[in-house]
């Protein structure tokens, strides 16, 4: 596409940073010959935008284009619209909001200090049978007088039903009154660079499961379930009436919405996840078009005549395909999945945001901890691919980090260091390792080495910086100064393997791999082989990573800490990525499991127990309630007790390696690797042996017990 060629338009008004109701509507008709070919739609909108040909949006995608930073990387995206035009007159219309390149509230982030602000434009380009035939120039008109008369991504939206015309896509839209757009002067900085992630789009519609009156007028309504979202409503009220709608993951005892946590904290001069409608006097269908909130909750105030049909949550997120799939007879363990999916899906939004509702920022802390489940339960590639450009542009010449990506200013001080920027290695190492492409591992290997260079000289000195075992259930927790030299073995020993991939000298990599993890070993592993930080995170990382002369030491070490604290979680973010496969490793497979159905605080069953649906970001339960940074146990349970274990790493990309849990009668599930699909299924048999059916799919590699299985079904019958 030639994007390139084109110009951002924008309205001819000067900018006004204290303005929250920017949303400009672009329209142009214009005349094509027949298709014969293909047409291509390139499209970028500064905030974001939606786009209408004929009347019919693009491709269901609702929140183009992605947040970057915009004086680095510009994301645009193609769209086939072959099928939407057809020979004479056409139309072409673009509704653009704030988002988040001009968010004028003070949030978290500091988006509101950007030096990008400016008014929401666009830039596209048409191509018909490989011909530029349409561009953005100053021949579109546009208008500033719309519906959405306030609008902010992590704000809310406000919509005057009065001022829509449902017609304004239409060709024969009477739009006299608009004006013509001019072009943008001064054009944004960053690279124009094609997004190819899937789009942000409306998965499903959840029908409220009931409502209840706490005031006059005043209703909540209860979706059943955490997501990311937003309302659909239908509604049909006098015109002029305001309904204002509140979004919120819980309630208090006497039934109202607790959103207070989060005001007082971090929007205490502004709305938060509120949308807000004003009535026409008919009937109409809303959902906003610029905001998503994260919710079980919706609390209507203004609202006459109320129906429970009337009120759905749309769970909206990127549309990555599900990758995998479990269930098994313990109906908790099933829920406990699912929560985790809920919880991976709500915060994919052209990144992976750290939850839905608060600051729906890109931590790199909870994407370091979650990128392995995501790969395996999602096709999160492209997301993580777009979101490691994002993660180049943040990267400072002296190779620091910030906690955040994107980032406008703020994170290098705080939330930062290796636990958060391990996401830079542990990313591309595990698309390599799960999907077999080593395109982003060889493509990170510069950034490998500045980030390298720049935090070897902090850890030789043993200076304090980053996250510690971050939210642990108690303040004695494993400290930042035990982690980071562990992690920085780990950074080193993915930057040699990118090395050999490109074919590059590993010799000094190597030398210093190898003299850290002598004098880690020396530090950390006492004269009886055990570790000397008796916590659940420290040993577990020391088991993974090899850092031990005596396994058996380490394993019994770590089974008396989980026995001490009666099979519960005493570790962070940090230690959950690694106590799994700790477990797994000495052969503690049901230390793993009954750690995972705990009863009680600190596990992720209380969550569950308590009626929650997704994850949270602390064992309390306060705070946010749908955050994906405990989610590394999906992982596991994928290839533990259903036994598929990608690794593209192997000849055999998948080994099938079921753990036959004594609690469970069954379990099921499924993976889609690179080359076809694998279902295994287990059960116990009336005499309590096993019965082991494997399926294999297209040209997937599936090895069982050093066998690789042709394509059908396998019976394997186990006593």
């Amino acid at each position: 596409m030639k994007l390139e060629k084109t110009y951002f338009i924008k309205p001819a008004e000067a900018f006004d940073a204290n303005k929250l109701d920017y949303a400009p509507m672009f329209r142009k008709r214009f005349t094509i010959g027949e298709v014969t070919e293909h047409a291509v739609l390139s499209l970028c909108t500064l905030g974001c935008g939606q786009c209408y040909i004929n009347g019919k949006r693009l491709d269901g995608d609702m929140f183009c284009s992605p947040v970057s930073n915009y004086n680095k990387t510009i994301w645009y995206r193609n769209y086939d619209v072959t099928d939407m035009l057809h020979v004479g007159e056409n139309i072409i219309a673009v509704w653009c909001g704030n988002s988040w390149f001009n968010e004028a509230m003070d949030a978290p982030g500091d988006y509101d200090e950007a030096a990008w602000r400016d008014i929401p434009k666009m830039a596209m380009a048409l191509e018909v049978n490989n011909q530029l035939t349409l561009t953005s120039d100053d021949s579109w008109k546009y208008t500033l007088n719309t519906p959405i008369t306030y609008n902010q991504l992590r704000g809310g939206e406000h919509f005057d039903s009065r001022l829509y015309d449902e017609f304004w896509t239409s060709y024969d839209y009477d739009d006299s009154t608009w004006r013509k757009a001019v072009q943008d002067k001064i054009p944004p900085k960053g690279v124009l660079r094609e997004c190819k992630c899937e789009p942000i789009c409306e998965d499903e519609v959840i029908p409220a499961k009931s409502v209840t009156c706490i005031s006059e007028n005043k209703y909540i309504f209860d979706m059943g379930k955490n997501i990311s979202g937003y309302i659909r409503l239908k509604i049909n009220q006098t015109s002029g009436d305001t309904v204002t709608i509140r979004y919120g993951e819980d309630i208090y005892p006497d039934g109202s919405l607790n959103q207070i946590d989060m005001l007082e904290r971090f929007y205490p001069n502004n709305d938060f996840q509120t949308d807000k409608f004003i009535c026409c006097g008919k009937e109409f269908l809303w959902s906003p078009r610029f905001a998503y909130h994260g919710f079980r909750y919706i609390e209507i105030a203004g609202i006459n005549n109320v129906k429970l049909s009337d009120v759905c949550g749309v769970f909206v997120h990127q549309a990555v395909e599900q990758r995998a799939n479990f269930e098994c007879s313990n109906e908790r363990l099933n829920k406990i999945y699912k929560a985790g999916q809920t919880s991976t899906l709500s915060n994919l939004f052209y990144l992976p945001t750290d939850c839905p509702t608060r600051e729906r920022l890109g931590w790199t802390n909870d994407a370091t901890a979650s990128a392995e489940q995501m790969l395996i339960n999602f096709s999160t590639e492209k997301v993580f691919e777009k979101w490691l450009v994002d993660i180049f542009d943040a990267m400072r010449e002296d190779g620091a980090l910030p906690g955040p990506v994107p980032t406008v200013w703020w994170g290098y001080d705080w939330g930062s260091g290796p636990i958060s920027n391990g996401a830079l290695f542990e990313i591309p190492y595990r698309i390599y390792q799960l999907r077999g492409d080593d395109g982003p591992l060889k493509r990170c290997y510069p950034y490998f080495l500045r980030y390298i260079k720049y935090i070897m000289p902090m850890i030789e000195t043993n200076k304090h910086f980053g996250l510690d075992d971050w939210m642990a259930p108690t303040a004695d927790k494993v400290k930042e100064s035990f982690i980071n030299p562990i992690l920085l073995i780990k950074f080193l020993r993915i930057a040699i393997k990118a090395a050999e991939l490109l074919g590059e000298n590993t010799v000094e990599l190597e030398q210093k791999e190898k003299n850290m993890a002598l004098k880690l070993k020396k530090k950390y592993i006492g004269n009886d082989g055990r570790c000397t930080i008796n916590k659940q995170t420290a040993v577990s990382m020391m088991i993974v990573l090899d850092l031990y002369d005596s396994l058996e030491a380490l394993a019994a070490q770590l089974a008396t800490l989980i026995e001490e604290n009666n099979f519960h979680h005493d570790c962070g973010m940090v230690g959950m990525q690694y106590l799994y496969p700790a477990l797994n490793k000495c052969d503690l497979q049901e230390y793993a499991y009954k750690i995972t159905l705990a009863k009680g605080y600190p596990s992720i069953a209380h969550w569950i127990d308590n009626g929650l649906t997704s994850l949270c970001e602390k064992w309390d339960m306060t705070e946010s309630k749908n955050h994906h940074m405990f989610s590394g146990f999906m992982a596991w349970i994928v290839k533990t007790i259903v036994g598929i274990c990608p690794n593209c790493e192997a000849e055999e990309n998948v080994i099938i390696e079921p753990y036959y849990f004594e609690e469970l009668s069954y379990a099921h599930g499924w993976y889609k690797g690179k080359n076809g699909k694998v279902d295994v299924y287990w059960s116990r048999t009336e005499n309590n042996n096993i019965q082991l059916v494997i399926t294999v799919f297209d040209e997937i590699k599936a090895c069982y017990k050093g066998n690789i299985l042709k394509k059908g079904k396998h019976i394997i019958n186990i006593k």
